[in-house]
């Protein structure tokens, strides 16, 4: 089989955080993988979401996969989209079309609900729901703001990569509009496994978003026989443990293992201003005022503090963090 000259990684923006075999460490796995196979790239071309906290970035920085960035500015798109289902909700009509959209939006959820894999995620049974999905949205709200003009953006995106050789990441439901669009490209090769790198940061993403079904004790006794790797560093490993800890009420332990981590951390991105804002918080809750607020200035002065962080050290800044202990064992 011929090789195409442009392989489409699938992405799935945050849902990579709830993906045992499908998460940032696997696209990174898989990057590396399409990149050592093409003589023509050196660089990933990044025409996905421009979500500045997107799981991927951190995990292709520490991979060293260099990215091109090709994505518009849609935030526009996005505006209209907005302004457009706020004026269709006053109506009877527009209401209804709300509805066969939502449909639409309901199946979509199910498509990608349970396990995904690659094999899944490109096989032509899910291509064909995803075309059927964009062709249910632009049915019931017409192309254009109601579906934040996803047919010009496939069409920028394509004169973008039109000529262009390697490996480029795209949102998973952009595939089919791309290739049919993109006669050269094609999709990753298979078969392909998940390496011991996504098992790790599958690992780290659930101790991270401690659902509710968690055996909290297990996940702990998992964090605690790691010892990180690359993509996935033992101090992440550490800072998401210190959050289960916090979420039971154990402030010592917790305040250990976000010093052992702030001590341990290197060159990662986002990391470093999630550890300070978190031992910002722990130092307050104990008590430590002062040190505290340095902890809380010294997380927003990172230029790659994600949000979260920024956002958690702002209100720490504002108004003592306190905790409520009154429901913890």
């Amino acid at each position: 089989m011929t090789r195409p000259i442009l392989t489409l990684l699938p992405d799935l923006g945050d849902l990579l955080r709830l993906q045992p075999q499908y998460n940032a460490a696997t696209l990174a796995e898989l990057a590396l993988a399409e990149l050592n196979r093409s003589a023509d790239a050196a660089e990933v071309l990044w025409v996905t979401g421009n979500d500045p906290d997107h799981p991927v970035r951190d995990t292709f920085a520490a991979a060293r996969v260099a990215m091109l960035n090709l994505t518009p500015d849609w935030a526009w798109a996005d505006a209209e989209h907005a302004e457009l289902l706020g004026f269709m909700k006053q109506y009877p009509q527009g209401q209804q079309r709300l509805k066969r959209a939502g449909q639409a939006e309901r199946e979509l959820e199910t498509l990608l609900s349970g396990p995904l894999t690659l094999e899944r995620l490109i096989s032509p049974e899910t291509l064909s729901r995803l075309a059927d999905y964009h062709a249910g949205l632009r049915e019931a709200l017409e192309e254009g703001p109601g579906t934040r003009w996803q047919e010009r953006r496939l069409d920028v995106l394509a004169e973008a990569l039109e000529g262009r050789a390697g490996v480029t990441l795209a949102a998973l439901d952009d595939l089919p509009g791309l290739l049919k669009r993109l006669p050269h490209a094609g999709l990753p090769a298979l078969p392909f496994t998940a390496g011991e790198a996504s098992r790790l940061r599958a690992l780290a993403d659930r101790a991270l978003l401690l659902p509710e079904d968690a055996d909290l004790s297990a996940l702990l006794s998992a964090l605690e026989r790691e010892s990180g790797d690359r993509l996935t560093p033992k101090a992440e490993l550490q800072y998401a443990a210190a959050g289960i800890h916090l979420a039971v009420g154990d402030l010592r332990t917790a305040r250990s293992l976000l010093e052992a981590a702030a001590h341990g951390l290197k060159d990662e991105r986002s990391l470093p201003g999630l550890v300070l804002a978190r031992l910002g918080q722990v130092r307050d809750a104990q008590g430590e005022r002062d040190l505290a607020l340095r902890t809380y200035r010294a997380a927003l002065a990172l230029s790659f503090a994600p949000q979260a962080a920024r956002d958690a050290a702002q209100a720490g800044l504002q108004e003592p963090f306190t905790l409520d202990l009154s429901s913890s064992s």
